[in-house]
């Protein structure tokens, strides 16, 4: 049997794997109705153990992303959804955010409750800025998150108040890991010629998130509303699965609004009003942290 990669964190190797699987996913790579390797594979190209890998398998198939028979193996069962506008047209977040970066200068505004999206959005674009070398000058990214101690917090809630701790502080590493990732891989473009300008900063704000945003060069919004579910959640730490209440966070469905040459225009004026909406966001209700979250 392998030997698992590990950082010596507790749950490190599983959250890494969980990652790259969430990564095919949604980048296209295992397209819906496709079948997976199979665990022995998956555990030999990682270098885990296969435990880990059903206990990855295990997370995905609860959150809808694969299902698994006995005999058939595992077929991918939802995959990253296009992107619909009321105009008509229908892309994918990889080509929107692809469109995004072959610009000169790239800005960003996020508001997510973990930045996993985000984080796998970056690490794709980190790979073709240094495939490609675009001539991009900038990127400039603010992110508002939850806050740590997020109060009338509804999700991710366990249904069982005993095991509501380690339910939140499995959602508190997702968005540690997230955002590590992140600032390792834009500071890591920018310390090595590839990016000559990166400016990033997260602060952190005392509200639950209904929906995630993401403002794109000041020009295009796309949105999602969190759909509250009920479903199992492993706790890596503890080897168990828990009921309780979430949201779909990766994979859900957004929507998109583009400003064109008319300002009082329906999707200018959702652009426009998402915009200052985020900017009294940032300026009246969020703080920023110097600690990691």
């Amino acid at each position: 049997m392998s030997e698992d990669r590990s950082d010596g964190e507790g749950g490190a190797t599983y959250q890494w794997v969980r990652g790259e699987l969430l990564n095919r996913l949604t980048d296209g790579t295992y397209v819906l109705d496709s079948r997976l390797p199979s665990q022995r594979e998956l555990a030999e190209e990682f270098n885990v153990s296969r435990d880990t890998v059903q206990k990855v398998l295990r997370e995905l198939a609860g959150e809808g992303w694969i299902t698994s028979r006995q005999g058939s193996g595992t077929r991918v069962i939802r995959g990253q959804s296009p992107i619909s506008s009321p105009g008509g047209r229908s892309v994918s977040l990889e080509e929107l955010m692809d469109e995004a970066f072959q610009k000169p200068e790239v800005t960003l505004d996020v508001y997510t409750l973990s930045s996993e999206t985000l984080a796998f959005q970056i690490h794709r674009q980190d790979e073709q800025i240094r495939l490609k070398r675009p001539k991009l000058q900038r990127i400039a990214l603010r992110m508002l998150l939850p806050a740590k101690n997020l109060t009338g917090r509804q999700y991710p809630k366990a249904v069982d108040d005993k095991d509501d701790a380690a339910v939140w502080e499995r959602h508190l590493d997702t968005m540690r890991r997230s955002t590590d990732a992140i600032q390792e891989k834009l500071q890591g473009l920018k310390a090595e010629g590839y990016v000559p300008s990166v400016d990033l900063e997260i602060r952190y704000v005392n509200l639950q998130p209904t929906q995630k945003v993401y403002l794109v060069n000041g020009t295009a919004m796309l949105s999602a509303p969190y759909v509250p579910v009920m479903r199992p959640i492993y706790l890596v730490a503890h080897d168990k699965h828990v009921e309780a209440f979430d949201v779909l966070g990766v994979g859900a469905p957004l929507t998109y609004d583009v400003k064109d040459d008319h300002e009082h225009s329906p999707a200018s004026q959702r652009v426009a009003n998402h915009r200052k909406w985020f900017d009294a966001m940032w300026e009246l209700l969020a703080r920023a942290e110097h600690h990691r979250p």
